[in-house]
């Protein structure tokens, strides 16, 4: 009964989505890889570039890492470009082009998790896998009327063990793809539109008036603050960048010469540093600009300069080359509201 609802639901009132429109794993496992972390409006566009630069799995093994990163600029999280490229690239190699075809085999490829695993079987090969992501958790722990914390791990369990026991044999595929859209479109984390859902006569935590506390957490991220910044080196229509080598966010990209601290520094304490590094003044500071990623919230600040330091010479660019490089999103964004670039 449950799952012939939400089918019948998602039947009407489902988005035309290209990757609904085809069994061919490698664009679902693109697309899921696309949609992690990110909003369905805001990843169509890359969904289509990738199929539109890299029509198969061999195209995107054949391209260079650069190459990839820049296509992902903007997306964020750049550890998702970079497990994508090097799964292409195991797959092209090493399967022969195939692309993996049930769960135990999927879910052995590099930055591929449970739930990518379950919803690339299930969709490309109809495979009885339950999908359990935010929005599973969400429309079941309010179904049901569960209160075990879902980071827990015996929360994870049973939250999976019931998933399981509701996906019917015959359509998991069209199962998994109304849960899903139903948590984004009807079940919203806030403010779900109670008096209007198809499940409102027999939904425990609605008849309980628990909807606004489920699903419960135990947990809370804590957000560690980090403070960045950057020297914007320009001299004769150059720029200095260099590329992030070590584990740590926006490995591979590029960026200005960086100098990170542990706290927040007076301009004062920039003009003496950066006097002292390289005996340069700086023609001005920019005010702090705040990027905020899932545990991270990264404050900068950009010091300009006119002249480029003989011993980073080697690190200048020419200025329009900038937009070849792929860079991260809060650089980037600085760049254009900087007019740095000259046409």
């Amino acid at each position: 009964m449950f799952s012939d609802q939400l089918t019948e639901w998602y039947k009407i009132n489902k988005r035309n989505l290209p990757w609904r429109e085809t069994t061919d794993p490698y664009k679902i496992w693109l697309s899921e890889i696309i949609l992690q972390q990110t909003r369905v409006d805001q990843g169509m566009s890359y969904y289509l570039k990738f199929i539109d630069h890299y029509p198969t799995v061999d195209d995107l093994a054949a391209a260079s890492e650069q190459e990839v990163l820049n296509d992902w600029q903007g997306l964020g999280y750049y550890s998702r470009a970079r497990n994508l490229h090097a799964t292409a690239k195991f797959i092209s190699h090493e399967c022969g082009g195939k692309f993996p075809a049930t769960y135990d085999e999927i879910i052995r490829l590099k930055g591929v998790g449970p739930y990518t695993a379950a919803a690339i079987a299930s969709f490309a090969f109809k495979e009885v896998k339950a999908l359990v992501d935010g929005n599973v958790y969400r429309i079941l722990s309010r179904y049901f009327d569960i209160s075990t914390p879902i980071d827990s791990t015996g929360g994870k369990k049973e939250f999976q063990l019931l998933a399981d026991s509701l996906i019917p044999k015959d359509q998991p595929d069209l199962h998994n793809q109304a849960i899903m859209e139903f948590g984004s479109q009807q079940c919203t984390p806030v403010n779900p539109d109670c008096t209007s859902c198809i499940l409102n006569d027999s939904c425990r935590a609605l008849i309980n008036q628990t909807v606004s506390s489920r699903p419960v957490k135990e947990k809370k991220t804590k957000v560690r603050s980090r403070y960045f910044y950057y020297a914007v080196f320009m001299e004769n229509n150059k720029i200095c960048v260099q590329k992030r080598t070590q584990s740590d966010i926006w490995q591979h990209l590029y960026e200005f010469p960086l100098f990170e601290a542990d706290s927040a520094l007076s301009e004062q304490e920039l003009l003496q540093h950066y006097a002292s590094t390289y005996q340069l003044q700086p023609e001005k500071i920019s005010g702090e600009v705040k990027h905020v990623l899932s545990h991270q919230r990264i404050i900068t600040r950009f010091v300009h300069f006119s002249h480029i330091p003989k011993e980073l010479s080697p690190l200048a660019i020419e200025l329009t080359a900038l937009e070849k490089v792929p860079l991260p999103r809060l650089i980037h964004r600085y760049i254009e509201d900087a007019e740095l670039v000259i046409a």
